[in-house]
């Protein structure tokens, strides 16, 4: 069976972070394995509080699972300063070449911030030349390259910003763009890709973006193609959007149980 590793933060609510990308590692058959960078107290209404881990404790786990569970693929979501980028930076130069996916988680869904100022520019110094894949919201895209990311075309010029800075992918993911439908834009050096799907009118939206990586990241540890994986997570994501149980009076969680793509079937896993 292939393992993959989150590097995240724990979400009490159990719709995001180290909870959501758990789900949906178990949910495309792969063992996942856990590196919990910070605790926060948050439901579906938001965050009340959160407390980094120590940046000691973080490379202890990493080195507990590196030397006895080695990764097939790695996705970090929450990192919360610059201290843990480079601890998980430093981590991640000691794995053997493994895809790696990088989902450069600022703020929550329900607009709570979650690193501080320091850490954009970390994140593009030390991490975005790592990565396999890059998967920022439009906020976060701005907030990493500097420039408006409001349209198609931004999206498109983000994403290459993105590559000019060491990143061999990037996921520019348009969930807040105005209109009934969203688009994600893949840029890599072969070409771009546009993904357009409805947009479903559903508050349940809680964590779909730590789904949408974790997905995408376990996509990878089998030994699937980028833009396939990308693909079977969106839609993924879709259908667990569709399908949410509507838990909460805020932003409810997705439905993790939800059956995986038919192009990602269990039969083609190997031990």
């Amino acid at each position: 069976m292939r393992i993959a590793l989150t590097v995240a933060g724990s979400d009490s609510g159990g719709g995001a972070g180290i909870q959501a990308d758990l789900k949906t590692f178990h949910q495309f058959g792969v063992f996942g394995t856990s590196v919990i960078t910070a605790v926060t107290a948050q439901n579906t209404r938001g965050v009340s509080h959160w407390e980094p881990v120590s940046r000691d404790l973080i490379g202890r786990q990493l080195d507990a699972l590196v030397t006895d569970l080695p990764p097939d693929g790695i996705k970090s979501g929450m990192l919360g300063s610059r201290a843990v980028v480079e601890t998980v930076a430093t981590a991640l130069a000691r794995v053997p070449t493994k895809p790696y996916v990088f989902d450069p988680v600022l703020v929550a869904t329900s607009g709570d911030q979650l690193a501080d100022d320091t850490t954009p520019a970390a994140m593009m110094e030390l991490l975005v030349p790592l990565a396999t894949l890059v998967t920022p919201n439009l906020d976060e895209a701005e907030r990493l390259t500097g420039n408006e990311v409001r349209n198609a075309d931004q999206m498109e010029r983000a994403g290459r910003a993105l590559l000019r800075r060491g990143a061999a992918a990037a996921l520019i993911k348009g969930g807040h763009l105005e209109g009934d439908a969203v688009i994600d834009v893949l840029v890599r050096p072969e070409g771009v890709r546009r993904f357009l799907h409805p947009r479903l009118p559903s508050t349940s939206t809680h964590g779909t973006v730590c789904t949408l990586s974790a997905a995408i990241t376990a996509g990878l540890s089998l030994g699937r193609a980028l833009e396939r994986s990308v693909e079977d997570a969106i839609d993924f994501v879709q259908r667990a959007i569709a399908a949410a149980p509507e838990l909460g009076g805020g932003r409810g969680p997705l439905n993790h149980f939800v059956p995986v793509p038919r192009s990602a079937p269990s039969e083609l896993l190997d031990g």
